[in-house]
């Protein structure tokens, strides 16, 4: 049987709201560092108090993915996501308008709890409806959005607006968002349409149930290091190519930004190819070819682009493929619980691989860097590995 044959054919209508509510969830993600500056001279903040907004975001983006399963039992769908990007909004509300970054910190816990519970409901009802094809046009979607963020932001700026005002429009746009979701809240749950694959119920399961279940702790793990794979080599190479290997800064950057531009061109190009050739060989390919990049770029005598362009092309379909093949390998009846937890994972390893590689670099030197990037591209070739040789042949025999 093809990769192909069984993808269900939502509807446009439900197409195009999950496309905007990916959209919607890049929006927030990257504006802080644009912002910063100027933000920082308002409250006057040292350098370090970066870390305490995003680690206070990251923390309700945790707790949110280990609720998700309960939060996707307990109401429907589009109620969920409108009051998620509703969350965002009167967060991002927050942003613009609080006198103290106390309170500041405050509404960045109503943005990670709210971006926390989108991921996870998306991802989770993508994986059950819309084939692998669309998950990954879905996350190329969301690197959009995470594109559209800063240029939005660097506009008012640049038209002397300030970083209130970049936030206000932020969340008038995520409002709107979330009042559309909430205006066509059922159609999630609408009867399949003639042509339509039937829709997946709500997994009943308990969360204790998927824990106890090896399968979801392999992509648990395997979530952790692919997350962390991927910020390390987009937070640390600027600084290993600048300071460690003496490259001019102009030079450096463009190929920082190659690497994330082929994360967001390799999401859309494995869109027209994964499911020819299946989401399990496209995962198995990947993380193998992910080594390879890694390779080059912890050498330095080869050109630095090459590297990093073939990291991030090789990265670009892990993480919408995985999410695609959950329900498969973990089963449907616990999948909503096993989304969750991956998010949290993928968020833990964001904050905690990049994290080591900064403590490595403090005390071994930046040369390290790169081949602690290698390290932790062969772990996740072997984590998956692992998984896919007990969860994934039946898949691979069809």
């Amino acid at each position: 049987m093809s990769a192909s044959s069984s993808v269900p054919r939502p509807r446009p209508a439900l197409l195009t709201l999950a496309y905007l509510a990916f959209v919607s969830l890049g929006l927030p993600d990257a504006v802080l560092g644009v912002a910063w500056p100027s933000l920082r001279t308002t409250f006057g903040l040292s350098q370090a108090a970066m870390g305490a907004i995003l680690g206070t975001a990251a923390v309700a983006y945790f707790i949110s993915g280990l609720l998700a399963g309960r939060l996707m039992r307990a109401m429907n769908l589009g109620l969920l996501l409108a009051l998620s990007t509703g969350s965002v909004a009167l967060g991002l509300t927050g942003y613009s308008t609080v006198p103290l970054f106390a309170l500041f910190l405050a509404a960045a816990c109503f943005i990670g709890f709210g971006s926390g519970a989108i991921d996870s409901a998306l991802n989770n009802y993508a994986a059950q409806n819309f084939g692998p094809k669309h998950m990954s046009w879905l996350h190329a979607a969301y690197s959009v959005g995470a594109a559209m963020g800063p240029v939005l932001m660097t506009a008012l700026l640049a038209r002397g607006a300030g970083w209130r005002t970049g936030y206000a429009v932020l969340a008038v746009t995520l409002g709107t968002l979330a009042l559309s979701f909430l205006v066509m809240r059922r159609l999630w749950d609408a009867p399949p349409a003639p042509g339509e694959e039937p829709r997946a119920e709500v997994p009943t399961a308990s969360a204790m149930e998927a824990v106890r279940r090896p399968r979801v702790w392999l992509q648990i793990l395997t979530f952790f290091f692919y997350t962390g794979l991927e910020v390390t080599a987009g937070q640390w190479s600027f600084t290993v190519l600048t300071e460690g290997r003496g490259l001019h800064t102009a030079a450096a950057g463009t190929f920082v930004s190659l690497y994330w531009g082929s994360l967001l061109a390799g999401r859309v190009l494995s869109g027209f190819v994964v499911e020819h050739i299946g989401p399990v060989r496209m995962l198995r390919g990947s993380t193998a070819l992910a080594v390879v990049g890694a390779v080059l770029f912890a050498i330095p005598s080869v050109p630095p682009a090459l590297g990093l362009v073939l990291l991030g092309l090789a990265l670009a379909p892990i993480f919408p493929a995985l999410m695609s093949v959950t329900p498969g390998r973990v089963g449907l009846e616990v999948s909503a619980h096993a989304v969750g937890f991956q998010v949290s994972a993928a968020t833990t390893g964001v904050a905690a691989i990049p994290s080591l590689a900064g403590i490595i670099a403090e005390r071994w030197g930046l040369q390290f860097i790169a081949p602690y990037m290698l390290g932790v591209a062969v772990v996740l070739l072997l984590v998956h590995g692992v998984l896919s040789a007990v969860a994934d042949r039946p898949q691979l025999s069809r």
